[in-house]
C-alpha cells in the first residue's frame, strides 16, 4: 500500500487539493489578483469618478461609485484579492470614508513591487523597504497638517462643512454645496456635550421619492413611513405611551374552557371582555397620554376604545425603530398594554401625518432640546439615486463623527500625496542597500492618486503630474489639482481639505494589506467541503 502512495506534497494531503507556490504561481498571481480588484475601484476615485454597476446574488442591482459597498457586493473570492477587501472594510469601520484610497493605494504598491521582484530583489527586501516607507510617510503628514485646525468649535456649521465637503463631493459632485450644510446641521443637532461621544445612528435617513435635491429638509425628531392607524392624524404637546407587545386583549399563557349555557351569560362574556379592554385604554388615557405607540398588531376594540379617548394610534413593526423613537420621545416601552407610570411617558412638540410626494409619513418632531435624533429628508427621482445620495450622507455624517474625534486637515485635491511622493523620493536617496528600490517605488505610488483624478476627469494625467512636481519643487506644498478649469491651483483657494485621521489609516491600511500579500509565498487549498454552494441556494434566502 504505502508503495503506491504520490511523493510530495501530494502524499501529504487528501485529494482534491490545490497547492502553488514560488514567485510565478503564488506570488504574482496573488499580486495580480489584487491588480485586479483595484483597477475596478481606480476608477471610481474622486468627485469625477465612474459608477459601477453590481448585481448581487440576491439580484439586487446598486449603482454607485462607493468603494465600500462595491466590494462588500462583489463577494471577492481569491483569498490575496480578499485581504484588501478587508482592509478597505476596516477604513470604511474606522472612519467611514476614504475605503477607494485604501484599496487603489494597496493596488498600485503591490503592482509597483511586481516590478521590482522581476527585477529580482526579494519580497523581504520590498517589505523592509514599504515599511521604512510608511513609518516616515506617517512623519511627514504630520508636518502637512494645516496650521490652526487642530482645534475648532464641533457645533460651528462652516468648520464642519469645509472639513465635510471633500468627501461628499466625491459621491456627489455639484451637489456638496446643497448636502453639506444640510448634513452638518443634522449632525450639530445631535451632538452630545462631549462631542467624543457622537452617534452616528443618531443622524437619520428617510428616503422620499419625487421632488429634487433642492426639496431635502430636516426634521428635529423622526419620519416614520407609515399612517397612522385610527382616524386622528395630528396631536400638539403629546405625552406618548410606548407598547412594544401590540395594543390588543392578551390571550391567557394556558387554554381554558368556559361553558356558557344561555345567551346572557354570552352577552355577559362578551361585556367584560369589552370592559377590561376600555378599562385598560382608560387607564392610560388618564395618565396624561394622548398618543399610543404599539410594536405589535392593534386590534379592532382597542382601537375602538382609542378612538373614543381621542388617542391617536402608532404603530412599528421594525424592534430598531422602536428603540430609536423611545429615544427621540424618552419614553420607556413597557411590555403590555397597562397603566402607564408617569416617568414611563414620553413627549414630543407635535406628531402629525403628512404627505410627502404622495406618500404618508408620520413626522415626529421634538423642538426643544433633549431630541438626541435628527432626520434628513431625501427626495429624488429614483430609488438608486435616493440610495446614492443616502451614501454621500452617510460619508458626511462619519466625517463628522471622525473630526469630532481629531479635527486636523491636510490638503486635498492631491496636493498631499505629491508633497508626500516628492518628500520620499528625497528620503529614499539617503537610504543604503536595496530598500531604496522599494522606498523609491512605494513614493511612485502616490501619483496614483493625481494621475487617477486627472484621467477620471479626463485631462492630460502626465502634463498634471509634472506641473504639481513643479509647483511642490518650488514650495509651493498646499497646490493641487482643480477639476472643472483641469490646471493645478492652491488648494486654500480652492477649499478643499481632506482630514488627517482619513489619510492616515487610509496609507496604514493599504501598507499593512500590501506586505501581507507580498509575505505569501505559498497557497495551500483543501478541498471544499461537500453541500449546496451558495449560488445553488433557492432564490429569496439570505446569507444568515
Amino acid at each position: 500500500m504505502a508503495l503506491l502512495q504520490p511523493h510530495g506534497i501530494q502524499g501529504l494531503l487528501k485529494d482534491g487539493h490545490k497547492h502553488f507556490s514560488g514567485l510565478d504561481e503564488a506570488v504574482l498571481k496573488n499580486i495580480d489578483a489584487c491588480k485586479q480588484l483595484s483597477t475596478i475601484t481606480r476608477t471610481s476615485l474622486g468627485p469625477n469618478g465612474m459608477n459601477k454597476m453590481v448585481i448581487n446574488h440576491l439580484d439586487k442591482l446598486f449603482v454607485t461609485n462607493d468603494a465600500a459597498t462595491i466590494v462588500n457586493e462583489l463577494e471577492v473570492q481569491h483569498p490575496a484579492a480578499k485581504i484588501l477587501v478587508l482592509a478597505g472594510k476596516a477604513q470604511q469601520e474606522e472612519i467611514g470614508d476614504g475605503a477607494n484610497l485604501t484599496i487603489s493605494f494597496a493596488g498600485e504598491l503591490l503592482q509597483n513591487a511586481e516590478e521590482l521582484i522581476r527585477s529580482g530583489l526579494h519580497s523581504s527586501e520590498i517589505i523592509s523597504g514599504y515599511s521604512k516607507a510608511i513609518n516616515k510617510t506617517i512623519e511627514l503628514l504630520d508636518e502637512l497638517v494645516e496650521n490652526g485646525s487642530e482645534t475648532m468649535d464641533v457645533r460651528n456649521k462652516d468648520q464642519a462643512v469645509i472639513r465635510m465637503k471633500a468627501s461628499v463631493a466625491s459621491k456627489q459632485f455639484g451637489q456638496e454645496d446643497i448636502l453639506c450644510p444640510l448634513i452638518a446641521e443634522a449632525c450639530i443637532q445631535v451632538c452630545p456635550k462631549n462631542p467624543a461621544n457622537f452617534n452616528v445612528d443618531n443622524v437619520r435617513v428617510a428616503k422620499l421619492l419625487g421632488g429634487g435635491l433642492h426639496n431635502c429638509t430636516i426634521i428635529r425628531g423622526m419620519v416614520l413611513k407609515n399612517d397612522a392607524v385610527g382616524s386622528i392624524k395630528k396631536v400638539e404637546k403629546a405625552k406618548i405611551a410606548v407598547f412594544a407587545g401590540g395594543v390588543d386583549t392578551s390571550a391567557t399563557e394556558t387554554k381554558g374552557t368556559v361553558l356558557i349555557q344561555s345567551a346572557e351569560q354570552l352577552e355577559n362574556y362578551a361585556k367584560t371582555e369589552e370592559a377590561k379592554v376600555e378599562e385598560l385604554i382608560k387607564a392610560v388615557a388618564e395618565s396624561g397620554a394622548k398618543v399610543i405607540v404599539s410594536g405589535g398588531a392593534v386590534g379592532e376594540m382597542a382601537l375602538h376604545f382609542c378612538e373614543r379617548y381621542k388617542l391617536m394610534v402608532l404603530k412599528i413593526s421594525s424592534k430598531f425603530e422602536l428603540r430609536r423613537f423611545c429615544r427621540t420621545t424618552g419614553s420607556v416601552a413597557m411590555l403590555k398594554l397597562s397603566k402607564p407610570n408617569p416617568d414611563d411617558l414620553g413627549y414630543a412638540d407635535s406628531v402629525s401625518v403628512e404627505e410627502v410626494g404622495g406618500i404618508l409619513v408620520t413626522i415626529v418632531k421634538n423642538e426643544e432640546g433633549g431630541n438626541s435624533i435628527s432626520t434628513l429628508v431625501l427626495r429624488a427621482s429614483t430609488d438608486s439615486i435616493l440610495d446614492d445620495l443616502e451614501r454621500a450622507v452617510d460619508d458626511g455624517v462619519n466625517t463628522y463623527k471622525a473630526l469630532c474625534r481629531d479635527s486636523r486637515i491636510v490638503p486635498g485635491a492631491a496636493a498631499t500625496e505629491i508633497e508626500l511622493a516628492r518628500r520620499l523620493k528625497e528620503f529614499s536617496f539617503k537610504e543604503t542597500g536595496l530598500d531604496q528600490y522599494a522606498i523609491t517605488k512605494f513614493a511612485e505610488s502616490f501619483e496614483m492618486v493625481p494621475k487617477t483624478l486627472a484621467e477620471n476627469a479626463g485631462l492630460n494625467s502626465m502634463e498634471i503630474i509634472s506641473s504639481l512636481y513643479a509647483e511642490h519643487a518650488a514650495g509651493n506644498s498646499k497646490v493641487g489639482i482643480n477639476l472643472e478649469e483641469g490646471v493645478c491651483k492652491d488648494v486654500s483657494v480652492l477649499n478643499v481639505w481632506d482630514l488627517y485621521v482619513t489619510k492616515f489609516f487610509a496609507l496604514k491600511y493599504a501598507a499593512d494589506a500590501a506586505c501581507t500579500v507580498l509575505r505569501v509565498d505559498q497557497i495551500i487549498m483543501a478541498k471544499p467541503a461537500g453541500g449546496p454552494r451558495r449560488e445553488q441556494q433557492p432564490a429569496g434566502m439570505d446569507e444568515d
